[in-house]
């Protein structure tokens, strides 16, 4: 079976340092063995948050690749938070929030970029519990947030 990182490599993925916080709050934070990662924001390449309303400025493919990017940033924190992603025992939840219009209905279908990426990662140990929903506003504009809660070996 391929390893987390074989996997990522796999599928193209080079994970970045994660981003500073642009708030008071630190990226993770560890309690016996479950890794809390904070919230993450989709960025691209250079570095720019994907900024937008799912439903109106951008498409739910869009916002499906937004939170894909969520999700690649919430491995690169648990890989500074822990070191080998081999230590991952499980993703036990993630919470999606979609910056999206009044009348959008399609977060699951969103926050799915983040979800499949982890089960694509991880395999089994990638699956977890979740919420999705959607919000008036996210920091900086962005499109979608990610967070999730993660039990380490």
């Amino acid at each position: 079976m391929p390893t987390a990182e074989e996997n990522l490599q796999a599928l193209g993925i080079t994970l970045a340092p994660p981003a500073a916080p642009v708030a008071a709050y630190v990226p993770f934070r560890r309690a016996g063995n479950t890794v809390y990662v904070s919230g993450q924001i989709p960025r691209t390449a250079d570095g720019s948050p994907i900024v937008g309303k799912v439903g109106r400025d951008l498409t739910t493919q869009q916002g499906h690749e937004a939170a894909r990017a969520c999700g690649i940033a919430i491995i690169a924190v648990l890989k500074a938070a822990v070191g080998d992603l081999e230590r991952v025992a499980q993703f036990v939840r993630v919470m999606g929030m979609v910056n999206c219009t009044d009348d959008f209905t399609e977060q699951p279908q969103v926050v799915n970029g983040a979800s499949e990426l982890f089960a694509k990662v991880f395999g089994d140990r990638g699956r977890h519990a979740r919420a999705a929903v959607g919000v008036g506003s996210l920091p900086l504009g962005v499109a979608v947030e990610v967070e999730a809660m993660v039990e380490i070996r």
